[in-house]
């Protein structure tokens, strides 16, 4: 059995020419890692400066840096057991940082951690530690990689990532190895060169592999856009998006560079797991060829041979890319601006999205359906005008306006909100809020129904707006900002689950059946309390015997864009028993209308609102329960193509309204 020694085993002394070939090799270990590392950080400072960045608020990015740097927090988070694997990667490499810096002083003849020492004994254990952990995580990724491997690495596997995982497993060994000899050993200088040259070897392989992200990947997350999905301003009459390399910023060349190819982006992506041609993670591996390549100096497009239009078109800005990348990369921005330099340059082609245009040019919704009809369910609602005395004005967004569902959802939650005593009116007129075009980056249409929108919401004197869509919400709150200050808003969930004390709960079972009292039409009077029921059920009219069980979708622009997870469910909750669905919260699947896509022509592949529709019904829940009349939509078609009796569908305020008391007549 080989004895282990008290402590680190050291040579004492080294030759003078052992010295002056470690030196040698040094400087030729770091001029090639810096005449590596030197024309990326070229490109990345030659790329134009982002007009919109502001370190400040620092705190935030030192919380950001700490969480999700030093600890790991998403790494391990979203993908725990390699993540966590990565983690002891990491983290033995910071424990060695000290260890690193004491060996080369140690072959130069001026180590600084004594072995004998207490606090070097101390700190030579503790880094064998975390050379353990970092041996064991490395050996795991490595498996992963080469025999596991998962699809979402990418089918072809990089020869560079079997060397970088052999020289860190090397790294740890020779260390480990010099606590099971003396100081006087030969093997001891053996296993100090085996080390150094090890780590020479390993330093100037990081520029041109994943592992640049080592070095990128910190400063990529300290210098955030400050926002999720947050997009930049144009600026200029020049600034039509990201049109060739000279409209590529600092920040997109850093992420693009920062790209560890881990596929996180790709696994959880809707369209590429629906078989559409769009990859978020070779998107920005399409810029990074483009930096490479042409370079940010070039007038190239950035469309065309290193990225398809076609695949920055599909996206359906869920967000669940961004969400999960675990070095920091904003993959939205990107896939907008790159939409905004081809919609604002007259490249991009298409039937639907040039109707949605003239629709928003020319009316007022994205449905291209007369205001007239607006006015008619107003009235026939009696929903109550804004006059600037009322505490809330109810959005009613396009959906909740022309959508014959999505109107009952509007008129659900006027019922709660009569229940509650709230004090509320809508609107005479609104404009869409441009959600659609803002994501298919036409920018031009955008400002105008911003601007028109702001202009008509300060005349009227609103303070506080509630709506029942979180993509309205979303771009109120934030993409209106660029033209105006907005007034508050909140979704209807977030409202109704600030009174969920004063909303009925089911006390013992819950009613499922289809409602009853309601017109042919589906919409109730403002002040009728009854059921308004939505969706295919054939259950008959008798309650279940047992709570009703729910099955909650997480709508993307809620949820992520938001972090609104818990209030939907206490209300769901107060309804029928709630049921997970494997994908929920942070990791929920879209249902494929975001990023405009609702409008656009037929997908290809399988449809995404199918593909989540089928996980929801397998849960076997009799309700799915929505929060956004665009998944309520996307849904109500894909459950009707449905084979059997589907589960029905409503929208929390339904589940909500359906159990207030009938007033009496």
């Amino acid at each position: 059995m080989i004895p282990l020694h008290a402590t680190l085993a050291e040579p004492q002394h080294f030759s003078v020419i052992e010295k002056v070939v470690f030196l040698l090799l040094a400087a030729a270990s770091l001029a090639l890692f810096f005449g590596r590392f030197a024309p990326i950080l070229k490109r990345i400072l030659a790329s134009r400066k982002d007009p919109d960045f502001h370190l400040a608020p620092l705190g935030r990015r030192v919380w950001d840096f700490f969480a999700e740097v030093i600890c790991q927090s998403k790494v391990i988070q979203q993908r725990p057991l390699p993540g966590l694997a990565h983690a002891f990667v990491f983290w033995g490499f910071l424990a060695f940082a000290l260890v690193t810096l004491n060996h080369a002083a140690v072959g130069l003849g001026f180590g600084f951690l004594s072995p004998a020492g207490l606090f070097g004994r101390f700190y030579f254990y503790l880094a064998a530690a975390f050379a353990i952990a970092c041996a064991a995580g490395i050996f795991s990724l490595f498996v992963r990689r080469f025999f596991v491997r998962p699809r979402w690495l990418g089918k072809k596997v990089s020869y560079e990532s079997g060397i970088i995982a052999g020289l860190i497993f090397l790294l740890m060994a020779s260390y480990l190895a010099s606590f099971f000899v003396t100081d006087t050993d030969p093997a001891a200088r053996a296993l100090w060169w085996i080390h150094t040259l090890t780590l020479l070897a390993f330093l100037p392989i990081i520029p041109h592999t994943k592992h640049l992200h080592l070095v990128l990947s910190p400063a990529t997350i300290f210098l955030s856009r400050g926002g999720f999905s947050k997009i930049p301003p144009l600026v200029g009459d020049e600034d039509f998006g990201l049109v060739t390399g000279k409209d590529l910023t600092q920040l997109v060349s850093l992420q693009a560079y920062s790209c560890v190819e881990c596929g996180r982006c790709s696994e959880h992506c809707p369209a590429t797991n629906t078989g559409k041609e769009l990859n978020p993670k070779e998107i920005i591996l399409g810029v990074r060829a483009y930096l490479n390549g042409p370079g940010p100096a070039s007038e190239e497009t950035l469309l065309g041979n290193y990225n398809s239009q076609t695949a920055v078109f599909q996206c359906t800005t869920c967000g669940a890319c961004e969400f999960q990348c675990p070095v920091g990369i904003e993959h939205l921005p990107i896939m907008v601006g790159l939409r905004r330099g081809a919609v604002n340059t007259g490249t991009w082609e298409d039937d639907y999205g040039a109707k949605l245009f003239n629709q928003l040019e020319r009316g007022s919704n994205a449905l291209g359906i007369s205001a007239l009809e607006r006015d008619k369910f107003i009235q026939k609602q009696q929903f109550p005008l804004f006059d600037g005395t009322q505490e809330y004005c109810l959005w009613l967004g396009c959906m909740g306006a022309y959508d014959p569902k999505g109107r009952e959802i509007v008129t659900a939650f006027a019922q709660v909100m009569n229940y509650l005593g709230a004090s509320y009116g809508v609107l005479k007129k609104e404009k869409c809020t441009g959600d659609p075009v803002r994501r298919l980056g036409n920018d031009l249409v955008f400002q105008t129904l911003a601007e028109d929108n702001l202009k008509n919401l300060a005349q009227n004197k609103v303070k506080k707006l509630v709506s029942i869509c979180p993509h309205c919400v979303r771009t109120i709150q934030e993409d209106w900002k660029a033209y105006g200050t907005p007034p508050e808003i909140e979704h209807h969930t977030e409202f109704m689950a600030r009174f969920a004390d004063r909303l009925p709960a089911l006390k013992g079972h819950n009613s499922a059946g289809p409602a009853k009292g309601i017109p042919e039409d589906g919409l109730v009077t403002g002040h009728d309390f009854s059921h308004a029921e939505n969706g295919p059920h054939k259950n008959g009219a008798s309650a279940p015997a047992k709570p009703e069980t729910i099955v909650y979708h997480d709508p993307c622009y809620l949820g992520r864009y938001r972090d609104v997870y818990d209030q939907p469910r206490q209300l769901v909750q107060l309804t029928g028993q709630l049921v997970e669905a494997p994908r929920h919260k942070e990791r929920s699947f879209c249902c494929g209308a975001g990023g405009g896509l609702v409008f656009l022509g037929e997908e290809t592949g399988d449809r995404i609102s199918h593909t989540r529709a089928k996980e929801l019904v397998a849960t076997g829940a009799q309700t799915i329960g929505t929060a956004c009349p665009f998944c309520n939509s996307m849904f109500r078609d894909a459950l009707g193509e449905m084979d059997g009796t589907a589960p029905q569908l409503l929208d929390v305020a339904q589940l909500i309204a359906r159990n207030l008391p009938v007033p009496s007549k």
